[in-house]
């Protein structure tokens, strides 16, 4: 099934758009046959408002399919400014902020040596009369307007508005894109109908000719003022089930889904031996169980340490002496130290762009591994002009990088996560901000205590785990033994607005305590008694009773041998 990406601006806005605060949003879709399906892997967004109040929206792009039918559509506010940022600097900003899941381990007693054999868009300017018709410059063109157009990173885009007065604005701007290179028409009207009604533009992409399906990379638009919104019913139309939605918003304050819930997750039920097996389905369960509605936050707090994560001291160094140098006469150290950003977007096209194939060489082959024929290219390779390949390569591969890496400098950010299928993409979540909300630590601890005794191994051996919330579960072995239906996947869920804390709409704590202790009953304690046959004994649920004569048959057990050995 293809796939469209949440893309910010909302469809349930429209109706009393006159009677709210502006938003930033926009919406989005992929357009592209279905048989060319679309990765169904994360939406990852990140909203930035400065000091000013303005919104810059940086959005991934996933898709898999020929370079030809790709096309990218978002309704927006105005003429927003349009750019690009990098694939690198999502993967860097995902790894510094996920959340993380251990257990310090300590032993109780002494275990017995182990038997190893037996094995273990949002957009919305603060101008909302830039967002109507241009109605001069549609006065010759008919019933489409072009409002902005050109050329970033990879993509062709234009910006167009539609005449209000005309009798279906939404064919109208389907049939125009389509006529122009942007294949949409597989995107019906009855989506962009609320849109064109409010007085939004349209915002396409397609690959500029020659690009590759691969050299794809996330969009930058910046707004007006408002706060982020991601609208969610374009995304339905072929949304997979149990989608990701990624978010970081960064702003002055901690972010909270203002219209959505706030979900904390009941850890208990995460498998703390293996997080990674179970903590999206952890998720998708509590959001399912907030009508899939709700947000998991999954760190919050202050976002200059990911500046440098991002776009560290040293890379940046290392590019201003690039920068600096000169390269005459030496063009193909230029070409070999450039190498060092070659994984970063966009670095693919610009060689593509700078340098021919050496004959005899095959071009896939060659930009593969461009430092393997260095030899090949000689010092002063013809019609080649360093400073030109400077530019392109600070324009098109660094300034995306650092520009990103900026954004997070001297601000909040909160990270929040969940998962929706397409019947649960009916409001479009709106993100405000919470200065009463303190930081939210990404690093999560358990504290597991294995109770040994000579009779069992480490391996084996009963334990308890003191769980961050403070609650204990036991178990034994290496194995979690809470699933995923015994107890609520949410502790609390609650609805969160601009100031304090929030209502608690729902609190589970009770029965989650209640069915873990349940659980706790069933593994008790181990009591070792020496000398039981299988080298040890336990009371399973007896109390003192079953314990007196678990030792008594232990007692004339050993009687036994010993009058044996003296017989």
């Amino acid at each position: 099934m293809r796939q469209l990406p949440l893309l910010l601006a909302g469809l349930t806005l429209v109706a009393g758009i006159a009677l709210q605060p502006t938003r930033a949003r926009a919406c989005g879709g992929f357009f592209c046959d279905n048989s060319q399906p679309v990765n169904q892997a994360a939406e990852r967004i990140i909203f930035s408002q400065d000091a000013d109040g303005e919104v810059t929206a940086l959005i991934q792009i996933q898709y898999q399919g020929e370079a030809e039918r790709f096309a990218w559509m978002l309704p927006v506010q105005g003429v927003p400014e349009v750019g690009v940022s990098s694939d690198a600097a999502f993967l860097r900003l995902q790894q510094a902020t996920n959340p993380t899941y251990r257990m310090n381990v300590t032993v109780e007693g002494e275990c017995a040596e182990a038997d190893f054999s037996r094995g273990p868009f949002a957009a919305g300017g603060a101008d909302a009369g830039a967002a109507g018709f241009d109605a001069s410059a549609a006065a010759d063109a008919g019933p489409v307007a072009v409002l902005d157009e050109g050329s970033v990173g990879p993509y062709d885009f234009v910006i167009v508005s539609v005449r209000p007065d005309t009798e279906d604005p939404a064919e109208e701007a389907i049939t125009w894109l389509t006529d122009n290179g942007y294949d949409v028409s597989d995107f019906g009207g009855d989506l962009l109908r609320p849109y064109l009604a409010a007085g939004m533009n349209l915002l396409a992409f397609r690959l500029t000719k020659g690009n590759a399906a691969g050299s794809i990379r996330p969009v930058r638009i910046s707004f007006g003022v408002g706060v982020p919104s991601i609208p969610l019913r374009p995304t339905a139309v072929a949304a997979s089930d149990d989608m990701g939605v990624l978010v970081w918003v960064l702003g002055d304050h901690r972010a909270v889904p203002a219209n959505y819930r706030s979900l904390e997750i009941n850890e208990a039920i995460l498998n703390w031996f293996s997080p990674g097996s179970n903590y999206d389905a952890v998720v998708t369960q509590a959001a399912n169980e907030a009508g899939g509605q709700g947000f998991v936050t999954e760190m919050a707090g202050d976002a200059s340490p990911l500046e440098d994560a991002l776009w560290q001291e040293f890379e940046q160094n290392q590019w201003d002496g690039i920068a600096a140098a000169d390269y005459t006469g030496r063009h193909d150290q230029l070409i070999s130290d450039s190498l060092r950003f070659q994984s970063f977007d966009g670095a693919l096209d610009v060689y593509r762009r700078h340098l021919d194939v050496p004959e005899g060489l095959d071009g896939d082959v060659f930009y593969a591994c461009i430092g393997c024929y260095l030899d090949r290219l000689g010092s002063d390779i013809e019609g080649f002009d360093p400073a030109a390949f400077v530019t392109d390569f600070e324009e098109g591969v660094i300034a995306p990088m650092a520009d990103t890496a900026a954004l997070f400098a001297d601000r909040y950010v909160t990270r929040l996560y969940t998962t929706m299928s397409a019947d649960e993409m009916t409001m479009d979540p709106i993100f405000d901000f919470n200065q009463d909300l303190g930081d939210h630590d990404r690093n999560h601890v358990a504290e597991r205590i294995i109770e040994c005794d000579s009779g069992v191994s480490q391996f084996e051996a009963p334990w308890r785990t003191i769980l961050p919330s403070g609650e204990t579960v036991r178990g034994s072995g290496n194995s979690w033994p809470i699933g995923m239906d015994d107890m609520p996947a949410n502790r609390r869920v609650r609805r969160v607005g601009t100031e304090g804390e929030g209502e608690i709409i729902e609190d589970n704590v009770a029965s989650i305590r209640s069915a873990l202790a349940d659980n706790n009953a069933r593994n008790p304690r181990r009591t070792f008694v020496p000398g039981v046959a299988g080298g040890g004994g336990c009371s399973a649920a007896g109390g003192a009773g079953g314990l007196a004569t678990l030792a008594f048959l232990g007692l004339g057990l050993v009687v036994a041998r010993r009058r044996k050995a003296q017989g």
